[in-house]
């Protein structure tokens, strides 16, 4: 079950995440996003895996992931850090919030970083894989539909702040 929030996170109500993502009304649902920098000023995107749903094998954000009913924002970034890249040992960063919203559902984005040198493990039933970005690579790719839509809106939001945590 997810938490269906306001725009300010405040929990109104509960949904599967089945009706989050399918139902007319769009539930707002929160989730939680993970920029890794390596001092380098390299960017990791993970590679969705080939089962998902929603957009297969696009490159993303390198952590992503919904917070369950009762879960703390923070709880539910380390979780799905551990499960998508096997990482425990991070200090997030937050960047910011905001509403997202596609054909499909309305998320709550919680939007974090970590820089460090982090050893990276992909779980293979979790991602097709994933690797380090330069911004300028990102840039070239912008719009071409190997990134989705999502991470290519989050990134132009805080790009800037990313730079500004070298």
């Amino acid at each position: 079950m997810l938490p269906v929030v306001d725009e300010y996170g405040n929990v109104k109500a509960q949904a599967s995440r089945d009706f989050c993502h399918h139902s007319p009304e769009k539930p707002l649902h929160p989730v939680v996003h993970l920029h890794i920098i390596n001092r380098c000023g390299q960017i990791y995107l993970q590679q969705r895996g080939p089962h998902k749903e929603l957009l297969p094998l696009r490159w993303d954000t390198a952590v992503g992931g919904h917070v369950a009913y009762g879960e703390y924002i923070l709880e539910a970034l380390y979780r799905e850090s551990a499960e998508e890249l096997g990482l425990h040992n991070f200090l997030p960063q937050g960047l910011c919030n905001y509403v997202f919203e596609s054909a499909s559902e309305r998320e709550l984005v919680s939007v974090f970083a970590a820089v460090g040198e982090y050893e990276i493990r992909p779980d293979p039933e979790e991602l097709a894989g994933g690797r380090f970005w330069t911004p300028e690579e990102i840039t070239r790719t912008l719009g071409q539909g190997i990134l989705t839509p999502n991470f290519e809106e989050e990134y132009l939001r805080i790009k800037d702040a990313l730079s500004a945590l070298l």
